[in-house]
Parts: C-alpha cells; sequence; structure tokens
C-alpha cells in the first residue's frame, strides 16, 4: 500500500458505511414486518376465523410493531452515537494533550500493517499533519468505530417504520379479496418471493451469494407462517378458542 492508496482510502469507504445503515434499517424493517404480519395472518387464519377478523388483527400487529420497532431503533442508534460522540471527545482530548502518545499509536497501527522505514513515517508525518485525518484514523483504526455505519437516529427509526409498514402490508392485501386458506397460502407465496428478493439485494450488496441471501430470508418467513398457522389450528381444535 503506498501513500496515494492510503489518501483514497476514506473516500472509498464513507459511501459504503453511509449505505449500510440504511440498508441495515431496511432489511430489518422490512423482514420483521413481513414476518410480523404473516405470523399473525397465518395464525388467526389457522383458525378458521372470518378475513375481517385477520385483517384487522394483522393491521393492529403491523402498526404496532412497527411503532415498536422504529422507537427501539431510535433509542439504540441514539445510544450508540452517544457513546462515539463520548468516544470522539476522549481522541480529541488526547490529540490535544498527549500527541506523543497517539503518534506513537499511529506508528504502532501502519507498523502492524508492515510499513517501516522513510515509508512508515512518511506515513506518519502524513496523518498527524491533519488533526480531522488523525482524529478519523485513531477512531477507525485503533477503536474500530465510525459514526456512519450507526446512521442518525430519526432517520434510522423513520426508515424502520416506513420499512416495516412496507413489508407489514404484503402478506394482509390477499385477504382483501378472499377468505378460507387461499389467501393464506397466496399471502405465503408473496411473503416467500419479496423475502427472497430482498435478502438477494441484501446479498448482493453484501458481495455474498445472492442465492444464500434469499433462502435465509425467505426460510425465515416459511417457518414463522407454518409455526403460526400450527398453532392457531390447534388452539381452534383444542376449543381453547372459539370459533
Amino acid at each position: 500500500m503506498c501513500s496515494s492508496d492510503l489518501e483514497s482510502q476514506p473516500h472509498h469507504m464513507e459511501p459504503h458505511l453511509s449505505e449500510s445503515s440504511g440498508v441495515r434499517d431496511f432489511v430489518f424493517g422490512f423482514g420483521d414486518g413481513i414476518n410480523t404480519s404473516l405470523g399473525i395472518a397465518a395464525g388467526v387464519g389457522g383458525a378458521d376465523v372470518s378475513s375481517n377478523i385477520i385483517i384487522l388483527a394483522a393491521l393492529v400487529g403491523m402498526f404496532t410493531g412497527a411503532k415498536a420497532m422504529a422507537v427501539q431503533n431510535y433509542l439504540a442508534v441514539k445510544a450508540q452515537r452517544e457513546l462515539l460522540k463520548s468516544e470522539i471527545a476522549r481522541e480529541e482530548w488526547e490529540i490535544e494533550n498527549k500527541p506523543n502518545v497517539e503518534r506513537q499509536e499511529i506508528e504502532d497501527i501502519y507498523k502492524a500493517k508492515g510499513f517501516e522505514g522513510k515509508e512508515l513515517e512518511m506515513i506518519v508525518n502524513k496523518i498527524t499533519s491533519n488533526k480531522k485525518v488523525w482524529l478519523d484514523t485513531m477512531l477507525t483504526e485503533e477503536l474500530k468505530l465510525n459514526v456512519d455505519v450507526v446512521g442518525n437516529p430519526l432517520k434510522s427509526a423513520l426508515r424502520m417504520f416506513v420499512a416495516f409498514l412496507i413489508g407489514g402490508i404484503l402478506p394482509i392485501v390477499p385477504f382483501f379479496f378472499g377468505h378460507g386458506y387461499v389467501p393464506i397460502i397466496i399471502a405465503i407465496g408473496i411473503s416467500l418471493s419479496t423475502s427472497f428478493i430482498v435478502g438477494a439485494m441484501k446479498s448482493r450488496l453484501a458481495r455474498t451469494s445472492i442465492i444464500k441471501g434469499g433462502l435465509e430470508m425467505a426460510g425465515l418467513g416459511t417457518g414463522i407462517a407454518l409455526i403460526g398457522f400450527g398453532i392457531g389450528t390447534e388452539l381452534a381444535n383444542l376449543g381453547i378458542i372459539d370459533v
């Protein structure tokens, strides 16, 4: 790795890190939404109740789940950002008050990467000549932290909420147009196909197996649907729920 490569690294990394928080929120929100609604629809539908009851139960679960996920995501991201800010403040103080110690840490980091001699000295001088670059390097290389990975709490909550609703409404749609087991089968089919597509897209961005990513996400939805349907059917058969 030469000095020009080093200088170009931040410009290469930032877009990926910024994208990752948005992708994470959408995948988690969509996956939780579609699986929550599918589980409720299949579970209540397994008790052989009217489509109106299934729709009502699924919609209540969808909006409640979306709100809960958004709030939890907001609090989680906010807590992570506060932690990062405290680490940033500490590193800034150390750079100002213990520059020799921090400079040695930069040298140790790049020595461990295989740099030595004049090349190592040039890299250390380049980094420590700019306090922002110095701080960013300490955060990413020493502490393995980056604010962009965490994202904005409010934006993350909104993305989670919207993604949950998008995923959540899909398994409910068939029950507006039918009754009995047919809408359940259609809902499972819609959920499986869309989950596979989202899982495949996520894997493509992560540069992992598209088929594996799609099957993992679709398989999770299948399992939830079967469990929900089984519970609903069994409760109805046992007479615990009077339908």
